[in-house]
């Protein structure tokens, strides 16, 4: 029996004028995202978008198929469907078939029925009905709970055929990547900026990212980690342009000219000038840090408007109000957190002030970063640049 899914869309239902353009974008997502699992149609119409195989995939191409879609921005809810042609004995005798399994290992049940093509001879409380009596007969052991059923079987009849499921799963929401211009990610090797990076896809925002290391006092291993989050953040916001930045020589002129106290947020200074000129670059409209408030002592209030300050690019951060529990739960969702924790060190370790400032004033911290070059090691950082190029493999 052939089988589909059925893609259902939140916000883009809502765009007017503009829907077309993100339909579109949409279904350009998915084409790439299944294109390396098997034969993909990708079909809008009437606010869904149904993925149909070409083949007679087995299951676990199936599977893989459902998996990528249902963790593609854009998609608000999915559902795996058997497919009936327009009549209603073909629809009572394939959903008997299809649900064999779900309706099997339930006690309750109810229907619903969405009758989209109109010129369909019953209509959708006539198809209820007859449909749960044909499966009751089908099932005696089943009763029917109309409030909170085991199962809800649906009927979608549609300009094309009628679909039947056993109802439909939460999917990952938000805009397709690329609806909301591009975005630079700082992307560390902890817990918050992969996430950050996320949240920000989430939202329609393709992203590229500046990973900044110290060798050798960071290791391989710590940008070999990054590099892996980087491609566990792809899986939700396809491919992503990696530059990895060296700050070596920047850290080492800090702890020679510098107040101890400041070496945090002067460095975080110049990691925020090297990204925005690396994101003016690439055409990124802003930049992106998994800062949390007061979550350590360069993200106080004071803090902030520190690093802001060193650029004049929109700053997103979406974890600005997130506790720590919170962000962590949305680093086991992406599939983050288990890399993030892995003990490798990053470049705000090193060299870390014994008593960084908390409540820093803006005059000072330019007194203290005047006692350098800036432009001329933010340049020279600059001449570092390497670029990875690292993107999710959508395989069985």
């Amino acid at each position: 029996m052939k089988e589909i899914f059925l893609c259902k869309y939140g916000e883009i239902a809502l765009k007017g004028a503009n829907r077309a353009s993100f339909e579109a974008l949409l279904c350009r997502e998915l084409k790439y995202r299944l294109s390396g699992i098997g034969d993909f149609d990708i079909i809008r119409a009437q606010s869904t978008i149904r993925i149909e195989p070409r083949e007679d995939y087995d299951a676990a191409v199936l599977d893989a198929a459902y998996r990528v879609a249902s963790t593609t921005f854009g998609i608000i809810a999915i559902c795996r469907c058997g497919v009936a042609e327009k009549n209603f004995d073909d629809i009572k005798a394939k959903a008997v078939e299809y649900l064999a399994d779900a309706l099997g290992a339930a006690r309750t049940f109810k229907v619903e029925t969405k009758r989209a093509d109109k010129t369909f001879p019953m209509d959708s409380g006539q198809v209820s009905a007859q449909l749960g009596a044909a499966i009751l007969s089908a099932f005696p052991h089943l009763r029917v709970n109309v409030h909170t059923p085991d199962v809800v079987v649906k009927c979608e009849i549609r300009e094309r055929a009628a679909y039947i499921s056993a109802g439909q799963e939460k999917a990952a929401g938000g805009m397709p990547v690329g609806s909301n211009g591009k975005g630079m990610l700082l992307l560390s090797g902890g817990i918050d900026s992969p996430v950050a990076g996320y949240m920000m896809a989430k939202r329609g925002v393709k992203l590229e990212a500046v990973y900044f290391e110290a060798f050798p006092y960071t290791s391989i291993q710590a940008r070999e980690k990054v590099i892996e989050l980087a491609r566990i953040v792809s899986a939700w916001a396809g491919s992503i342009k990696l530059h990895v930045v060296s700050v070596t020589k920047i850290q080492e002129e800090l702890s020679r000219a510098c107040c101890e106290d400041y070496f945090t947020l002067l460095l975080r200074r110049y990691m925020m000038a090297i990204a925005e000129k690396i994101a003016l670059a690439n055409e990124c409209g802003a930049l992106i840090t998994g800062e949390s408030m007061g979550q350590v002592a360069s993200q106080t209030m004071q803090a902030l408007a520190v690093t802001d300050n060193a650029v004049n690019m929109p700053v997103f951060r979406p974890c600005i109000g997130l506790d720590k529990e919170e962000i962590v739960t949305i680093a086991r969702k992406v599939g983050s957190f288990e890399t993030s924790i892995l003990p490798y060190e990053d470049c705000c370790t090193v060299f870390t002030p014994r008593h960084p400032k908390t409540r820093p004033e803006i005059p000072k911290v330019i007194a203290e970063e005047q006692k350098l070059d800036f432009d001329a090691l933010v340049e020279e950082a600059l001449a570092t640049d390497e670029v990875i190029y690292v993107k999710a493999e959508f395989t069985v």
